[in-house]
């Protein structure tokens, strides 16, 4: 598995950070697994908003905290997983989540680090830090070619004009 540099990534309001999910979400092909991980309030599911945005989901993704797993139609199927409430590894096998990691959806996993060793090995990792209460500091990390490439043209794409989001 061929591993990609550290693209480092800051961001200084959630309209910032859903602009790079929603870039990400355009980039997105078929089968695509976005691992998220930062602390409570990190802007897991802001960037994720932005991926959903990108896929052409209109509305605004939610937290699945409840839930485990939210769905959304889009250009791609969007698989929405959050792992915060599960409290071991058997907790996540036992959600059968291979339907959802192997399928033709996009799925973004929020609280990944709760899972690394039963998830495929091929993803983009997106680790999210807290720098003030507006600022975060985004470090993707990407784990196969397939990822590395995205990356790349990530790079070469000039900056999306913001858009208003009141209509969403």
């Amino acid at each position: 598995m061929k591993k990609g540099a550290l693209t480092h990534f800051y961001s200084e309001s959630p309209a910032e950070t859903q602009s790079l999910g929603e870039e990400l979400g355009r980039l997105s092909q078929a089968g695509d697994l976005f691992l998220l991980v930062g602390g409570l309030g990190a802007g897991k599911t802001c960037l994720t908003q932005g991926i959903a945005w990108g896929l052409g989901i209109t509305g605004y993704a939610t937290s699945p905290s409840f839930v485990v797993i939210n769905q959304y139609q889009g250009r791609l199927t969007l698989y929405h997983i959050d792992l915060f409430r599960l409290d071991s590894i058997d907790e996540v096998v036992e959600l059968g989540m291979d339907d959802y990691l192997y399928g033709s959806g996009v799925c973004v996993v929020e609280w990944a680090e709760k899972a690394m060793g039963v998830l495929p090995q091929e993803y983009l990792l997106v680790e999210i830090s807290l720098l003030s209460d507006t600022s975060r500091s985004m470090v993707l990390n990407p784990s196969g070619e397939r990822y590395i490439e995205m990356l790349s043209w990530l790079k070469q794409r000039p900056k999306s004009a913001k858009r208003k989001r009141s209509q969403r």
